[in-house]
């Protein structure tokens, strides 16, 4: 099936790029990585959008595959606060870190197979300011919220295009997963509302083809009951229990009167019973979260004391294994000097990288964007809505939830899909005048999907982006 493309409307983008001419940050393309084996074999760029008071850092990797034809995405990382590179070295770029021969020192890395740049051209931006290497010029601009971090990541993604016409031809797609749920949509609507408008220019033409979300955060109560839900079905809480909360909460967990005594003490011993789960994975062990700090060689605690808060040097016993030690690799790479240098960030302006930065100063002002996803669902767009079906963060309960109260007629019932003969998850269709939604899970996989199942996912993608069917 072909896809729809547009030329450019060149009298515009010419008086646009009169309009943003010397305020787009910086570029360059990186051609080597400390810890990388020779020449990378893909296209890197980094650089900085000015956006407000703002300078966003971004990493652009180009499709290894048709880059004058494949699609073009937009990504967002979660968090708020978590870097893109995240996803990119954990999720969806073509390398990763050689976890199971590391013995000290700066990390290596080693290309990946499964990566979704084989297909698409992606930007990972580092948003809100205060994320990964993104940051302000000023003590005003380090405050962000919901609704400034959509706008920001819109303008940014308005002025890199600008700067990059030869993608401007290409179909365009916003993506994102985990707390980015909220973010995505909302800078879906801000583009598709720039084509509504020709004043504004029309940078993005009608290239818009629609946004994909992983395990995505939409609405704090539907997510949050969720939960109790999921807890359910997966055996983690007992039918009493569940029964008892159902009863005494009316179905509704979150923002619970005091004064009925009955659901908080329900609600306490449903804690009880899940506080010790690893809500990313609830088949994983729950460990501390990884800091850069952590020094391997450096005497601890026995992980009897507090398995909870245990976090693992590099694994020795397979049994005691913890995610985040994964997790400690990309802060210890990226706060070393050789690598921030090969990465052209502007030395003095991050004092210290993390990969999610917990401390920022962000206001969640948005509890839902139900709304957003009804008011776009009117157009016709093509949307993935993944998650997988192990995680505790953002239970796919809830996500299912909204999306039925969207109202879409399905077009394809409940089904399993396959990878290599394997059921790799199941798969939903839904389609209203010319807006397409396909659901699908992961099977076996946590939050956010692509970082377990890396495999699983690419091919997901890949039927999805190229429009056969999952």
């Amino acid at each position: 099936m072909g896809k729809f493309r547009c030329s450019v409307h060149w009298k515009c983008l010419c008086g646009l790029l009169l309009v943003f001419v010397g305020i787009v940050g910086s570029q360059s393309i990186v051609e080597c990585l400390p810890g990388y084996p020779g020449k990378l074999p893909f296209k890197l760029e980094t650089g900085y959008v000015t956006v407000d008071n703002s300078e966003l850092f971004y990493y652009f990797i180009e499709s290894s595959g048709n880059p004058k034809e494949d699609p073009i995405f937009l990504w967002l990382t979660g968090g708020p606060g978590c870097s893109s590179f995240s996803g990119l070295v954990y999720e969806l770029g073509p390398m990763e870190f050689d976890i199971e021969n590391y013995v000290g020192g700066l990390p290596k890395l080693q290309p990946y197979e499964y990566a979704w740049t084989k297909t698409a051209s992606i930007i990972f931006l580092d948003s809100p300011v205060g994320t990964g290497f993104s940051y302000s010029t000023t003590a005003e601009g380090w405050y962000s919220s919901d609704s400034k971090s959509a706008s920001q990541a819109y303008q940014f993604l308005r002025k890199w295009m600008i700067a990059h016409p030869q993608y401007l031809a290409l179909q365009l797609f916003i993506g994102g997963d985990s707390y980015s749920g909220i973010i995505v949509p909302q800078v879906t609507k801000y583009v598709v509302d720039e084509i509504s408008f020709p004043f504004l220019g029309q940078i993005f033409c009608r290239t818009t083809q629609g946004y994909l979300i992983g395990s995505p955060a939409t609405d704090s109560v539907i997510d949050e009951n969720s939960k109790i839900v999921f807890s359910h079905r997966m055996a983690l809480i007992s039918d009493e229990l569940y029964e008892a909360a159902k009863t005494s909460c009316n179905e509704t967990y979150v923002n619970v009167d005091p004064s009925n005594t009955k659901c908080t003490a329900t609600l306490a011993a449903i804690k009880k019973c899940i506080q010790d789960i690893n809500t990313k994975d609830i088949l994983e062990p729950k460990c501390a979260s990884a800091s850069p700090m952590y020094n391997p060689n450096e005497n601890h605690r026995s992980v009897l004391e507090k398995p909870a808060e245990f976090i693992l040097s590099p694994p020795r016993i397979p049994g005691l294994w913890c995610r985040n030690f994964n997790y400690a690799m990309s802060d210890w790479w990226s706060n070393d000097i050789q690598v921030q240098k090969a990465l052209n960030v502007r030395p003095g302006t991050v004092l210290q990288w993390q990969r999610c930065n917990n401390s920022l100063a962000y206001t969640k002002d948005i509890p839902s964007v139900v709304y957003v996803h009804k008011e776009l669902s009117t157009l016709g767009l093509e949307v993935l809505v993944e998650c997988g079906d192990r995680d505790l963060v953002v239970p796919y309960v809830g996500t299912v939830n909204w999306i039925t109260s969207l109202n879409l007629t399905v077009v394809n019932d409940w089904r399993p899909w396959f990878i290599d003969g394997q059921v790799a998850g199941y798969t939903k269709k839904y389609s209203e005048h010319g807006f397409c939604l396909t659901y699908t899970t992961i099977k076996g996989a946590g939050h956010t999907a692509p970082e377990y199942k890396r495999r699983e996912c690419y091919e997901m993608f890949g039927r999805w982006i190229h429009y056969y069917p999952i």
